[in-house]
């Protein structure tokens, strides 16, 4: 029985420690919340607001930043580049609403990148962007030029809005790789793609789209929560062993009396 109540008080102490994180964002968690209701006031067309949520966002990251050196160069520049333009697409009077709330995503998947370890936000883009991928080979194939074109930029809108992001993730010289495939299919005419020599290519660059978006599904679990359950479950091993273990011996203990008396 001690050891239940010792194994009881353990997983609320685990519960209690996880809620008590769970209560207290980080600073930059903060931020990624001041940047997701910037999204959303995009998408409801109160731009105003937006730029603001966005300028207090700089005014905070600036501070962060400069009491804790947490970001490199690189993804600094990366947020950098997309905060910029998504400032630009909020003062814009040229650009449709669909571009504006397209620049913010953008930023908004840039900062998600830098704050969360597993499932980023720009996995999710997963269909819309293998479908639009999936059009280009179709157009590809029938060789029709003006359909091929509307189907690459309707791919190239897509990616651009994860490119910035994947930047932050996955190494530099995978998607440096990636990025070199796509700009090939944006530069050759669907005439030339149709040649059987071509459609390896278009294969390759779908297969690495795949494996982008596998990848983050393979992350998915969090090493800390697979460290707990492993803890947990030996922990309850060990106590139910004990507990038989202390039975077991019990019950031989009271059989010696009766062996005696007979």
């Amino acid at each position: 029985m001690v050891f239940i109540r010792i194994l009881l008080t353990m997983m609320i102490m685990i519960g209690f420690v996880d809620t008590t994180a769970a209560e207290e964002p980080s600073p930059m968690q903060k931020l990624d919340s001041t940047v997701e209701e910037a999204l959303q006031m995009t998408k409801s067309h109160h731009y105003a607001e937006a730029k603001q949520l966005l300028n207090d966002f700089s005014e905070n990251f600036t501070k962060l930043t400069i009491r804790n050196q947490t970001f490199t160069m690189d993804e600094i520049r990366i947020l950098t580049v997309a905060h910029h333009q998504a400032l630009r697409a909020l003062n814009s009077t040229s650009m449709n609403h669909e571009q504006r709330v397209d620049a913010v995503t953008t930023f908004r998947l840039v900062v998600d990148a830098l704050t969360s370890r597993y499932e980023p936000l720009w996995s999710e883009m997963k269909e819309p962007i293998l479908t639009a991928f999936q059009h280009v080979k179709d157009a590809a194939k029938i060789g029709d030029k003006e359909v091929y074109h509307q189907t690459v930029n309707n791919f190239l809108e897509k990616y651009s809005i994860i490119e910035p992001s994947l930047r932050v993730d996955i190494p530099v010289e995978e998607v440096q790789k990636l990025d070199a495939k796509i700009q090939y299919i944006d530069q050759y005419s669907a005439d030339y793609l149709k040649k059987e020599e071509s459609v390896s290519l278009l294969n390759d660059l779908q297969s690495d789209l795949q494996k982008l978006f596998d990848r983050t599904e393979e992350d998915e679990a969090d090493p800390s929560l697979w460290w707990i359950i492993i803890s947990t479950g030996s922990i309850i091993i060990g106590t139910l062993s004990y507990v038989g273990w202390r039975k077991y011996k019990g019950e031989k203990e009271e059989k010696k009396p009766r062996k005696l008396n007979d």
